[in-house]
């Protein structure tokens, strides 16, 4: 279900070319003839909130939240894309996945989309696993940027995304909607660093869980330090 679009859009940065959200989960970042073409996106909320137009720099999935970018106007756009794409911008992922992952883990080999292949590099790194359920919280950082990059990298390692119904579990799925009242993508874009492209100043974003995973991820790891500064860290 999408958020109201009444809802006003978390605000984490902003200056005179660009602005940063915390995107609501179930949301699409912008409109297209194939998804969602009457329904209100982000984009539109966006604007509306701030009385302009505002230029999507990059994408989320409909069920990822955290961290999305905004050009304030389409001559700035290109700069900003391609600071992106940039080695020194860092793409942070919270992800709650299925299963222990004890070990940090690379994965550095293309992806295919159709009969075409793209290069694609994600790194998954373990941060805390439950001892009420079989599973674990696991960042992860993306090096490239494709669809469904981070989904389809953990169900290729055997850890698939809680929520995830396109490269998940279906019962798994189930029981988190039953035992914990989840009913969405358990994937948070949770940082994004990364250098001005006018001003040269390095940025860290960062995108406050939301309370719906807040409140699972301390249920399933009460007693991990780690994870209570993570998440208290932004408030």
């Amino acid at each position: 279900m999408s958020p109201d679009s009444g809802t006003a859009i978390p605000i984490l940065w902003n200056d005179d070319s660009a602005v940063a959200v915390n995107k609501l989960s179930g949301l699409l970042v912008h409109n297209s003839r194939y998804a969602g073409p009457k329904e209100r996106s982000l984009r539109q909320m966006l604007g509306a909130q701030l009385g302009r137009p505002v230029y999507p720099l990059h994408r989320l999935d409909r069920p990822t939240s955290g961290v999305v970018l905004f050009a304030f106007e389409q001559i700035k756009v290109q700069a900003w894309q391609q600071r992106l794409t940039h080695d020194s911008t860092e793409n942070i992922y919270l992800a709650l996945v299925r299963g222990h992952v004890t070990e940090s883990v690379r994965i550095d080999h293309p992806l295919k989309f159709g009969d075409i292949r793209k290069a694609a590099c994600s790194e998954v790194i373990p941060l805390a696993i439950s001892a009420v359920e079989r599973c674990s919280l696991v960042q992860v950082r993306l090096y490239t940027g494709r669809k469904h990059q981070v989904r389809r990298r953990l169900a290729h390692i055997s850890h698939p995304l809680v929520g995830d119904t396109t490269h998940g579990k279906g019962e798994i799925n189930r029981h988190y909607r039953a035992t914990y009242d989840l009913w969405r993508l358990a994937l948070h874009a949770w940082q994004l660093n990364i250098t001005h492209p006018f001003t040269e100043e390095r940025l860290s974003l960062r995108a406050n869980l939301p309370p719906e995973l807040k409140r699972v991820l301390s249920t399933l790891f009460p007693k991990d330090v780690l994870l209570r500064h993570m998440l208290t860290a932004v408030e």
